[in-house]
């Protein structure tokens, strides 16, 4: 049986900041892409991707609900983790995978 992570608040603290810090830095990212270059329906991978990124801070808003509330049922917090992954994963595959996938990486 594997005991992760350790007892103690250390990991707790790393956690919710790192959190913190990951929704900081992409505030900037999302400014970009609902400002300047708007919702897209070009294609079939720009309009999903549209889609993801609308959806992204939503699902992260109901995960961080789920996460300080008591009333939720036990499947809720893994329910909006994963829906929260999908929606990243998705969003990596329609941009950064996509662009290495056509352009290449160029080294």
């Amino acid at each position: 049986m594997l005991h992760f992570p350790p007892q103690g608040r250390f990991y707790h603290v790393v956690h919710r900041w790192s959190g913190r810090a990951a929704i900081l830095l992409t505030l900037p990212v999302a400014y970009h892409c609902i400002f300047l270059l708007g919702f897209g329906t070009d294609d079939t991978r720009v309009y999903i991707h549209s889609l993801l990124g609308s959806f992204l801070y939503g699902t992260l808003l109901a995960k961080v609900l789920v996460v300080r509330s008591n009333g939720f049922q036990g499947w809720a917090l893994p329910l909006g983790g994963g829906a929260l992954f999908c929606i990243l994963l998705g969003l990596w595959l329609t941009s950064a995978f996509w662009f290495f996938r056509i352009v290449g990486i160029g080294i």
